[in-house]
């Protein structure tokens, strides 16, 4: 074995052992830890700042994109909204008191109990915050959690890891059931996929290449999440205004984020209407469109699309554009680049909106409202591990339920089945 396979190794057994007591805690002490954390973010933002602009200097030295310098920048600001967001988990229900009792026919009692998955490992790339929201969520459901981050926010993830592990150590917590797997390389990712035995399930939260490599290659259970080819559909019967309202703010309000729009599709009938103005509404981000043969006839500065551009989610103030005969056709090609994630549609047309709630297949489907509402926050489930585009045990923004699963608890008076 190579010594970056036997460090995860050593690391997720550390976790693994300190799971059980973890799981054991009473909400109090989980809520405690939380509050605690968030003092330490705080506490130690010097120590964290001057690590993040370390993590800065070697992006814009490695040629990192602007946009992507942003998921990576923290500001004091930002570090004070993620100690928020730490600390209003401590106001939502705890996801292991959900429990119902039922008595059978044969005198036994059972207990349908929530409990931690576990050990829950994420590999992720270039936003430190969410060292802090995985750390916080696994805590608050009882979970350990092994985390490994992108290069480009090494000091970053270092720097908040500390502080949160002083914060459970200062509580009687063992600070060993958040880790953090130093090294960037390749090799450890691939070593965390192997920890069957060790982990008990595995978030990949990052780029479409990231995500398909944890599914096809993991040797232990992976909850699929994150790429966001997400699309809006202008639809024949919109409301113009209401439709540049959303779809700029779904494409230009954080285009560097999963549920940012990455495609326009808009009806021949109001494309010739509607497209010019959202061009001129997005000047001020310099949007780059690149449309298809219909789209380009109406707004010459559009870039001609190829095949891949329709299924490419860009992280930047890019963007295609298709204009399609009727709203079938844009369910149709959904259907086609769609990574599951977040769709809309814009439309007055009640019918023709439950109709498209209703065939396209994807975690969060909207009417005249933006993609970029997928968010755990948003939703009212807290701070969110990752958004999950596939169908089984979770689906959407994955808040504190979704890090728990079933166990039951049986009892009886002597018992016997007949």
């Amino acid at each position: 074995m190579n010594n970056v396979f036997e460090e995860v190794k050593t690391l997720c057994l550390s976790v693994k052992q300190a799971a059980p007591a973890l799981a054991m805690t009473d909400s109090e002490t989980r809520n405690n830890a939380l509050l605690a954390m968030a003092d330490a973010i705080l506490a130690q933002k010097d120590d964290i700042l001057e690590a993040n602009a370390k993590d800065l200097d070697s992006a814009a030295a490695n040629g990192v994109p602007t946009v992507m310098m942003d998921r990576l920048r923290l500001t004091e600001a930002r570090l004070c909204a993620i100690a928020d967001a730490i600390r209003a988990l401590t106001a939502l229900a705890d996801p292991l008191r959900l429990d119902e009792s039922f008595t059978r026919p044969s005198g036994i009692t059972v207990t349908r109990a929530h409990v931690p998955l576990g050990v829950v490992a994420m590999i992720y790339e270039a936003r430190p915050n969410v060292t802090a929201d995985a750390a916080a969520i696994a805590i608050k459901s009882g979970n350990a959690v092994v985390l490994r981050g992108g290069k480009e926010a090494t000091q970053s993830n270092r720097a908040i890891v500390k502080a949160l592990k002083s914060a459970l150590k200062n509580v009687g917590l063992d600070e060993n059931a958040i880790g953090l797997v130093l090294s960037t390389d390749r090799e450890s990712a691939n070593a965390l996929m192997q920890m069957r035995g060790l982990v008990d399930v595995l978030i990949p939260r990052g780029g479409k290449g990231l995500i398909r490599n944890c599914v096809d290659n993991a040797k232990v259970p992976v909850i699929e999440t994150g790429a966001g080819n997400c699309h809006v559909y202008v639809d024949s019967d919109a409301d113009l205004e209401k439709a540049l309202r959303v779809t700029v703010n779904a494409k230009c309000q954080r285009p560097s984020v999963c549920n940012a729009a990455e495609t326009l599709l808009l009806h021949r009938d109001i494309a010739e209407a509607f497209l010019p103005k959202f061009y001129a509404a997005t000047r001020e981000w310099s949007l780059e469109l690149r449309g298809d043969e219909r789209a380009c006839e109406i707004l010459p500065e559009a870039i001609p699309a190829t095949e891949e551009d329709f299924a490419t989610e860009y992280n930047d103030y890019m963007m295609s554009v298709k204009v399609v005969d009727s709203a079938d056709e844009a369910i149709a090609h959904i259907a086609t680049y769609s990574t599951k994630h977040s769709e809309c549609i814009i439309t007055e047309n009640d019918a023709t909106a439950a109709r498209f709630q209703g065939l396209v297949d994807a975690a969060a489907v909207y009417h005249n409202a933006s993609t970029r509402f997928t968010d755990g926050g948003e939703f009212g489930l807290g701070a969110e591990i990752g958004i999950s585009t596939q169908k089984l045990h979770a689906r959407g923004p994955m808040g504190l339920e979704a890090l728990t699963t079933v166990k039951y608890l049986i009892s009886g008076d002597g018992a016997v089945r007949k």
